[in-house]
């Protein structure tokens, strides 16, 4: 099994944090049709995440977003690209958080 541990501290609220949040699982949903569950806590988030070959979870807190998630055999080969991939769609969406609320607010899948 390949495991995958990525952190990503960002500046916004809470509130702020959860819509990032939410728009990370509607895309994990629709193009790696995974099922997620969201839970709210009162400090921090977590969704887990599941299909075939893969589970994990997706904290989101006020200072950051950590995402750990479990590869099985097969989906461990491609380990580097999967995690690029993760890596890069979450740099993204919070790049666009970060963008003034007057922004076109362009959808990354």
């Amino acid at each position: 099994m390949a495991d995958i541990h990525i952190e990503r501290e960002h500046l916004m609220d809470l509130s702020a944090a959860r819509k990032t949040a939410a728009l990370w699982v509607q895309q994990a949903e629709k193009k790696f049709d995974i099922r997620c569950t969201y839970v709210v806590g009162l400090e921090s988030d977590q969704v887990s995440f599941t299909r075939s070959g893969v589970s994990g979870t997706l904290t989101v807190s006020v200072e950051k977003f950590e995402i750990e998630a479990r590869l099985g055999f097969l989906l461990g080969a491609f380990k580097d690209r999967i995690e690029s991939e993760i890596q890069k769609n979450l740099d993204t969406l919070l790049a666009q958080s970060a963008e003034p609320a007057h922004s076109s607010g362009h959808e990354t899948l």
